[in-house]
């Protein structure tokens, strides 16, 4: 008797899939975000999608759907400010993974999470690399069902003889890993919501999911997470939801010092630095205050940013810039920038910026930076 697979259109039940709670609960997860993780605002804009796309009826309503983030742990009253609604940990920690989920994809955590330098042989992990048997590769290493495979290309099988020489054997390379510290730079400055184009929201979200993959996926990494505006800082990642663009202005210089004193305190022999912005260097600080300068690009801001990037290099640190921006009078500050300190530079749209810094993050596990 034949045994096969018989295939038919698929029809979703009705009482399945995305309806109710989990349909509004993605929305909510989207909003939340853009609302900077206040939640009276995301349930107003849930309100206003509701009335124009009819996501509730008379089984289901917004009213139910807020009962269910309360018992679900998802929202709680604050406690400071009476009635109002406010995010648990437990929501926050949700929102990185539907980051991570939406820009990366889901990914399994390993056993063990760390970067691979181009180093092969006796290794600690194997590769997805395949080659040729040669001596002193262990046992372990043979994969026995493409070696097979050779054997009966290259001699064939004639009744029930078979032969396997070490000429067909094939063997899984395996890699080194080290450890990588990272860290992820955000733009603050005021220009991040300019032009009629929401940017900090996709950065936000960018930085989530980076931080959520390492977690994963590479336990024994760090990431640190800094912004800058006028000065610059560093922000836990449970902020993340909550991070705002300010009336700032772009000091590029502070939080190129700030990320390459939060590196030099890290052991791990490999370090770089993520730098996501969309404009110019424009402001510095001096013992006075700020010298800041829109209007172009101020030679005296610049030289002060181009002699960080080289300083990075000295000590090894290489700097990938993501700039969200397609100015061609602004490209040419970065080309010059990545020059001096030997690093890469990425001009991407909002919608492939989550792609390139996974990429990119993904090529450094194979290198020793």
């Amino acid at each position: 008797m034949a045994i096969g697979v018989r295939f038919r259109d698929f029809v979703p039940d009705e009482n399945s899939g995305d309806k109710g709670f989990e349909q509004l609960f993605k929305l909510f997860m989207q909003l939340i975000t853009i609302t900077s993780g206040d939640v009276g605002e995301a349930l107003q804009w849930l309100n206003e999608l509701d009335k124009q796309y009819g996501l509730t009826d008379n089984d289901y309503g917004m009213g139910n759907f807020i009962d269910d983030l309360k018992k679900k742990g998802y929202i709680d009253e604050n406690e400071q400010e009476r009635g109002e609604l406010k995010i648990t940990p437990k929501t926050e920690q949700k929102i990185r993974k539907s980051a991570l989920e939406e820009i990366f994809g889901k990914l399994k955590k390993g056993s063990t999470g760390n970067h691979h330098t181009p180093h092969t042989g006796q290794g600690d992990e194997q590769s997805t690399d395949l080659r040729e048997f040669r001596f002193g590769d262990s046992l372990e290493q043979i994969q026995m069902t493409e070696s097979i495979r050779n054997a009966q290309l290259n001699h064939g099988m004639e009744g029930d003889s078979f032969m396997l020489t070490e000429g067909d054997l094939e063997v899984r390379e395996n890699e080194h890993k080290s450890q990588t510290s990272t860290v992820l730079m955000i733009d603050i400055s005021h220009s991040m919501i300019l032009y009629g184009e929401d940017r900090i929201t996709p950065a936000k979200k960018v930085a989530m999911a980076l931080a959520e993959l390492v977690k994963q996926k590479y336990p024994k990494d760090t990431l640190d997470v800094i912004v800058f505006g006028n000065d610059a800082w560093q922000i836990e990642v449970k902020d993340l939801p909550y991070l705002q663009v300010g009336p700032y202005h772009t000091n590029t210089v502070a939080g190129l010092e700030l990320a390459m004193d939060l590196l030099r305190k890290r052991k791990t022999p490999n370090k770089q630095i993520f730098m996501i912005t969309d404009g110019k260097p424009t402001c510095l600080k001096e013992p006075g205050g700020y010298y800041k300068n829109s209007f172009g690009l101020d030679r005296k801001v610049v030289n002060k940013t181009l002699n960080l990037a080289a300083a990075a290099r000295r000590i090894k640190i290489p700097i990938t810039t993501f700039m969200i921006t397609s100015d061609p009078y602004l490209q040419k500050f970065v080309e010059e920038f990545t020059e001096v300190n030997q690093g890469k530079a990425y001009y991407s749209g909002l919608k492939g910026l989550g792609h390139l810094v996974f990429e990119d993050y993904k090529k450094n596990r194979r290198k020793s930076l």
